[in-house]
């Protein structure tokens, strides 16, 4: 047990261990995203509705007035959120990526941290288009959508950042 735990507290662990560690540090950083996420989506870019299945829980718990929004205006801002959410997030999540859970070095620092910040923004820009996909499909709100942005990013993240950003 002792092993195991000494693992969790180096970046030298077993790739189980080194999978859950990068799951915590998923957490960390979706944790991250989705305050910001929905904070702005309630009170700076709106992007709920009281009428769709989930929002409507979390603006009547929050008692928040939301204005009534088209489609098109409930996407744009699921848009702009997500990316505003993305730039604190990401920076968060290559913060325990780098110092927690992989082995930095494979590249020069600058490489390194640009190909951290391209998949990021493909596995972001694929999840933003799962979630809209999703709304329109679905017509679900956005608590709904936002969990298939979730689900890409950490599917194409991963694997990516193992193999292509740090040594693993």
């Amino acid at each position: 047990m002792k092993h195991i735990l000494v693992q969790f507290a180096q970046r030298e662990a077993h790739p189980t261990i080194q999978f859950i560690k990068y799951g915590i540090g998923g957490a960390i950083a979706t944790a991250t995203h989705l305050v910001i996420f929905f904070s702005l989506a309630l009170w700076v870019f709106p992007a709920m509705r009281a009428e769709a299945f989930l929002d409507g829980y979390l603006i009547q718990w929050l008692n928040v007035e939301m204005p009534a929004l088209t489609d098109a205006e409930v996407q744009r801002n699921f848009r702009i959120n997500n990316g505003l959410a993305f730039l604190l997030s990401n920076m968060v999540a290559y913060l325990i990526n780098f110092h927690w859970v992989f082995h930095p070095g494979r590249h020069r620092r600058a490489v390194e941290v640009t190909l951290f910040l391209v998949i990021s923004t493909i596995s972001l820009v694929v999840g933003i288009q799962i979630g809209i996909w999703i709304m329109r499909w679905f017509n679900v709100g956005t608590m709904v959508s936002q969990f298939g942005n979730v689900v890409a990013a950490v599917m194409i993240n991963f694997v990516c950042r193992k193999y292509i950003v740090f040594k693993g």
